[in-house]
């Protein structure tokens, strides 16, 4: 199995220039073999975004499909499932979609500042337990005991494979992120968007303001929803996937809801915004991890069919 590329590369979306002066020289051993005097005055590049693209050599649209991934992740979760299958961003180019997959500021390719005082807070990372009850595989009192939910379709054989992706996220970079991303798309071009969990506060905020650039946003149980869409929005499609066992979580009760307000606002401001449970349309058991569930396959035909569509429409 394999899909024949016309070209594939990376680039890098530049963020923002910090100069140290007054800082004491250090005495670094890099290696058994290479050691210096380092002086840390002098200008650092942060706050940089990585981008990856592949461009299939049978293209079927002109309009390439930018994937976002979501808190504590990286564009990894793309690429191959926990239990070793090809990820949607194969299953994307088998469809003859031009691919860009993105490692946010501070995740990933990108790398995170270093620099103390830069950014506010502190870096947090996901344990087990907490994603075990967040994407929705078990109830938290279950977890000891790792009892599933009854039906619920993550490989949970690969639950610690899972594990080895979580990457460390501040809770204070989601404007870098934001300007990031947006001019990322403004190299990229008129694009759809598809994006995870807390990449949704991120991708939907820049649809929203860029309707020039982002033909439809679909979002995977996004976090993090814009104020509102308007008149400016009218020509979009947006799409948001919602998976299984929502009423069993409270938080996810709470983003149901802000979900179902969302799209209400948007239809109020004549905008085409659709709530897509998945359970409904065929995928029961759909975790928050939906691109890695042993269905996945399936639900990225379903979102390659919608895109067809996006793309028959322009």
């Amino acid at each position: 199995m394999g899909v024949a590329l016309a070209d594939f590369g990376s680039f890098f979306i530049p963020g923002r220039v910090v100069e140290r002066t007054g800082e004491p020289v250090r005495h670094l051993q890099f290696t058994p073999t290479a050691a210096i005097d380092h002086d840390p005055n002098g200008r650092y590049a942060v706050e940089s975004m990585y981008v990856q693209y592949f461009v299939p050599a049978v293209r079927t649209s002109d309009l390439p499909i930018v994937l976002l991934h979501g808190g504590g992740l990286t564009g990894a979760m793309w690429e191959t499932t926990p239990d070793g299958r090809p990820g949607w961003l194969h299953r994307f180019l088998d469809a003859g979609l031009s691919t860009y997959v993105v490692d946010n500021v501070e995740r990933g390719r990108s790398g995170f500042c270093a620099l103390a005082g830069e950014w506010e807070g502190e870096p947090v990372q996901r344990t087990d337990r907490e994603a075990w009850w967040l994407f929705r595989f078990g109830l938290e009192e279950d977890f000891a005991a790792r009892r599933a939910l009854p039906g619920q379709n993550f490989p949970l054989e690969a639950f610690e494979a899972l594990l080895r992706q979580f990457v460390p996220r501040w809770l204070t970079t989601a404007p870098v992120q934001t300007l990031a991303f947006e001019r990322a798309l403004e190299r990229v071009g008129r694009c759809i968007v598809l994006c995870h969990s807390q990449g949704g506060q991120i991708a939907q905020a820049v649809a929203a303001a860029r309707p020039d650039l982002v033909v439809a946003c679909i979002a995977v149980e996004p976090s993090g929803f814009p104020v509102a869409l308007s008149q400016a929005n009218v020509d979009q499609r947006w799409l948001i996937l919602m998976g299984d066992f929502l009423d069993r979580f409270a938080l996810w009760q709470r983003i149901s809801a802000a979900t179902d307000a969302f799209i209400e606002g948007a239809r109020q401001s004549g905008v085409p915004a659709e709530r897509v449970d998945l359970p409904a349309i065929g995928f029961p058991g759909a975790t928050h991890m939906a691109m890695m569930d042993v269905n996945s396959d399936a639900i990225a035909s379903w979102i390659i069919d919608r895109c067809a569509e996006i793309c028959r429409a322009g």
